[in-house]
């Protein structure tokens, strides 16, 4: 059981797939870190070693930003474009898409799948 940054890895995973569960690391970083250390992509994380799961804790908490960290970061980032008004910012608060998206369609996702026709909200009638 390897537990790198707060994060117990899936044993039965391979350990490329595995560190993508480490909030701040995808798959490009996950293959940047294994081949550095030079353990072998397709070896699953129960099959590690001790040393190379301590090469692995030691690369990850110290070389990157992750988990507590970044999720702190990244809400900072976010404050402060509400703080200053930006475009930005606002659409944060308003709960609307912020990256330019379409909203007269298909941004259900941001907004928690709220329907907003007329029909969509009404309660069926119970037949007696």
């Amino acid at each position: 059981m390897a537990r790198i940054a707060g994060v117990t890895l899936p044993a039965q995973k391979r350990i490329d797939i595995a560190l993508t569960s480490i909030y701040g690391i995808g798959r490009p970083t996950a293959e940047k870190i294994i081949a550095s250390i030079g353990i072998a992509p397709d070896v699953r994380v129960k099959d590690l070693s001790e040393a190379q799961t301590d090469q692995l804790r030691e690369i990850v908490e110290k070389g990157h930003r992750v988990e507590g960290d970044l999720r702190r970061e990244v809400l900072g980032n976010i404050k402060r474009l509400k703080e200053i008004s930006s475009y930005r910012g606002i659409r944060h608060m308003k709960k609307l898409p912020v990256r330019g998206q379409r909203t007269k369609t298909n941004n259900r996702t941001i907004r928690g799948n709220v329907r907003r026709t007329m029909g969509s909200g009404k309660r069926k009638l119970e037949k007696t």
